[in-house]
C-alpha cells in the first residue's frame, strides 16, 4: 500500500473507534514507528487527530468528523485559493458555492496552512463590477446547458432599445475579454449564433429539451467566428508589421494577430488577415502603437491609418 493508502486507512479506522498505535499497526501490517508517521503527516495535512496517553488512550477523531479531507499539498492549497479569487474577479456565478469549498479545505487545515493560504489568497487580486441580474442569467444558462432545457430569452442588441424575444438551446458559455456570453442554437434563424450575456434581459423555461450537439465547443465557435475563414487564403491580405521584438510579442499575443500569424523573423512579422477586420478594426488597434511600429505591406492599411487619424484629428478640432 502506498502513503496515501496507509494515511485514508487510519482515518476510517479512527471514524470508527478509537485505537492504539499498535492495533493500527497490526491491521495495517506495518510497524508502530511507521504509524507515529502518518499520524504525523495526518495533523500536517489538517485531520484533527485526537492524541489520549495513558491507560485506555490512543488516536480518535471527533464526533462530528464526517467525512475524510482530501489531501492538497501546499502547491495545491495556493492553486485552488488563487483559482477562487480569479473566478469572483469574472463575474463567476457560482461564487457562493465556492466559498463554501474553500471553507471545508480551511476547516480541515491547520493554522500554519490556513496562514500559508491567506498569503497566497492576496496574491492575486481582479477588478470586477458585480451584476446580480447577470449572475442570476449565467447560473441559469449553466444550468440549462447542462439539463439541456430550451430557453425563452429577452434580448437587447447592441445600440438598440427594443427587446427581441428568442427561443434558444444554450449549447455553452464563454468568457472573452472580460464578457461572458452564451453560444446557443436560435430556433428563430435556425442557426448557432453567440449572444452576450449582459444583453439579456430575461430567460424562462419553456419546457421544451434539446440534444447538445456531440463534441461541441462553444469555445472554438466563438472563436472561429472572430476569425478569417482559414479556407480562403487567396481572400486574405498579407500584413507585414516591422518593431521590436517586445511589440511584436504584444501583436502575436492578440487574439486576432496570433491566430493569423503567417511568418515571424527577428523584428517583423507577416499576418494574413480577411479585408474586413483589416480595413475596419485593424487601424484603431495599431494607431496607439504611433511610431513605435512600421507598417511595411499593404500600402492600402497605412492609407487607412492616415485616414482614421485624420478624423480623429477632426473630431477633437471641432
Amino acid at each position: 500500500m502506498s502513503k496515501a493508502d496507509h494515511m485514508l486507512s487510519i482515518i476510517w479506522m479512527l471514524k470508527q473507534r478509537r485505537r492504539t498505535a499498535g492495533e493500527l499497526a497490526e491491521a495495517l501490517e506495518i510497524s508502530v514507528r511507521s504509524v507515529y508517521r502518518y499520524i504525523d503527516a495526518l495533523c500536517v495535512s489538517g485531520v484533527p487527530v485526537i492524541s489520549d496517553a495513558g491507560p485506555g488512550g490512543g488516536y480518535s477523531l471527533p464526533e462530528n468528523f464526517a467525512e475524510a479531507p482530501l489531501f492538497f499539498d501546499a502547491e495545491e492549497q495556493k492553486a485552488l485559493v488563487q483559482a477562487a479569487a480569479f473566478a469572483r474577479g469574472t463575474g463567476y456565478p457560482y461564487v457562493k458555492a465556492l466559498d463554501r469549498a474553500l471553507d471545508k479545505l480551511k476547516r480541515y487545515s491547520n493554522d500554519r496552512q490556513i496562514e500559508r493560504m491567506q498569503h497566497h489568497e492576496r496574491g492575486i487580486e481582479t477588478l470586477h463590477a458585480p451584476n446580480a441580474a447577470m449572475a442570476e442569467h449565467l447560473q441559469e444558462l449553466e444550468s440549462a446547458t447542462a439539463s439541456g432545457d430550451t430557453l425563452h430569452m429577452e434580448y437587447r442588441k447592441a445600440n438598440e432599445e427594443a427587446i427581441l424575444s428568442r427561443s434558444i438551446d444554450p449549447y455553452g458559455l464563454v468568457l472573452w475579454k472580460g464578457q461572458w456570453y452564451t453560444i446557443a442554437y436560435c430556433h428563430q434563424r435556425q442557426e448557432i449564433r453567440s449572444f452576450r450575456a449582459d444583453r439579456i434581459a430575461g430567460l424562462r423555461r419553456s419546457g421544451a429539451r434539446f440534444v447538445r450537439p456531440a463534441d461541441f465547443s462553444a469555445r472554438d465557435f466563438l472563436l472561429q467566428s472572430l476569425l478569417p475563414a482559414q479556407d480562403t487564403a487567396e481572400d486574405l491580405v498579407s500584413v507585414v508589421i516591422e518593431s521590436s521584438e517586445g511589440i511584436l510579442n504584444d501583436l502575436c499575443s492578440h487574439w486576432l494577430f496570433g491566430h493569423t500569424l503567417e511568418q515571424r523573423e527577428k523584428g517583423w512579422a507577416r499576418f494574413l488577415l480577411d479585408e474586413s477586420s483589416l480595413f475596419t478594426y485593424v487601424p484603431y488597434f495599431l494607431l496607439p502603437y504611433g511610431k513605435t511600429l512600421h507598417i511595411r505591406e499593404p500600402a492600402a492599411l497605412k492609407d487607412r491609418l492616415v485616414a482614421v487619424a485624420f478624423e480623429m484629428a477632426r473630431h477633437y478640432e471641432n
